[in-house]
């Protein structure tokens, strides 16, 4: 990629033009516009969004046509296609404009938690007493180390975004033993902008009191009507089986790059090794999340990417560390890439 500046930018541990990392992945738009280059020329592997996905504009474009945006949204036909898919009772399920509204939702209602660190920062910005003792949020996956919770870990909220793609199911269950479940479907059907959630309740009692905190219309008129098309292009266990794979080639590329890779259960994986590597990928079209915000300088997580990702991480890779090209590079099997997820 040729990067041509706009302007002088600041320099990042001596990588010119690129800034510093936000406290969340998925910032391509921030740096794109730093190094002035299309937002679209970049591989983002920031934010850990499902490889496999089918693109979801066809579905979206359709809705759009229909009107949907000239009527107030209803997201009741929504809910109820998602709780048939995940095997729920509508009555407690609330659905949510992302991930990020079911965990501040959930938050208000709790008053007082605890959050283990690291952790997604999300977790502390949204409670209002966060402290030892309070009700344990847990992300699981772990966020950012990847690796599933064991079975008999009990917390009162599970944060199980990216659930789904780490075991071919859409949760563990707990919210039928009592603990709260929060969910981000853009994560799963890889169109963050979108933003669609849902809060998994244990009981109606709860899900009343969600739905009194969450603002009038609060998922848009486009995602409500497009959910039960897009939920119908669902594969969880065929994605979680392409992810594994993805995963394992993902960690064969790192390696031979010299990265130290971490085990991971989740659709990323976390390395270190390589001193600025999120700064000078960047430099390549790649982008990848700097784990300072969780505590962790000197590593990034890294996103499973679909074939054509991975070989192009795979030079920006050989490129930044000087290794040896190797063009044995495997295909991912199973999955389709999703259209327009690399450049």
């Amino acid at each position: 990629m040729t990067v041509r500046h706009r302007a002088p930018e600041q320099d990042v541990q001596g990588v010119p033009g690129v800034p510093p990392p936000g406290a969340h992945g998925g910032d391509a738009a921030v740096v794109a516009r730093a190094l002035g280059v299309d937002p679209e020329s970049l591989l983002d592997l920031s934010a850990s969004l499902n490889p496999f996905a089918p693109d979801p504009v066809p579905v979206l474009r359709r809705h759009l046509e229909s009107g949907v945006l000239a009527r107030y949204p209803d997201d009741g036909p929504a809910r109820t296609a998602l709780a048939a898919a995940m095997g729920v009772d509508p009555a407690r399920l609330v659905l949510t404009n992302g991930g990020a509204e079911a965990i501040a939702l959930v938050a208000a209602e709790i008053g007082r938690g605890e959050v283990v660190e690291p952790e997604f920062a999300l977790y502390r910005r949204y409670l209002p007493v966060v402290e030892p003792g309070g009700a344990r949020v847990r992300s699981n996956p772990h966020n950012p180390t990847g690796v599933l919770a064991p079975a008999d870990e009990v917390a009162a909220v599970w944060d199980e975004a990216f659930y789904p793609l780490a075991t071919g199911t859409w949760t563990r269950g707990d919210a039928d033993r009592g603990s709260v479940v929060v969910g981000s479907l853009t994560k799963l059907l890889s169109c963050p902008g979108l933003r669609l959630g849902y809060v998994l309740a244990p009981d109606e009692r709860f899900a009343a009191a969600i739905e009194r905190r969450r603002p009038a219309w609060s998922v848009n008129g486009l995602a409500a009507a497009a959910l039960g098309e897009l939920l119908g292009t669902v594969d969880l266990a065929g994605w979680a089986r392409a992810v594994a794979r993805a995963r394992r080639e993902l960690t064969e590329v790192l390696v031979r790059a010299g990265l130290v890779v971490s085990p991971s259960d989740a659709n990323w994986v976390l390395a270190s090794g390589v001193p600025d590597l999120r700064a000078r990928l960047v430099r390549h079209g790649v982008l990848v999340r700097d784990c300072t915000s969780f505590g962790m300088p000197g590593t990034v997580r890294v996103a499973v990417p679909d074939a054509d990702g991975l070989a192009r991480l795979d030079a920006a890779l050989v490129a930044v560390t000087k290794t040896v090209p190797d063009h044995g590079v495997p295909e991912h099997g199973r999955g389709t890439p999703r259209h327009g997820m690399v450049r």
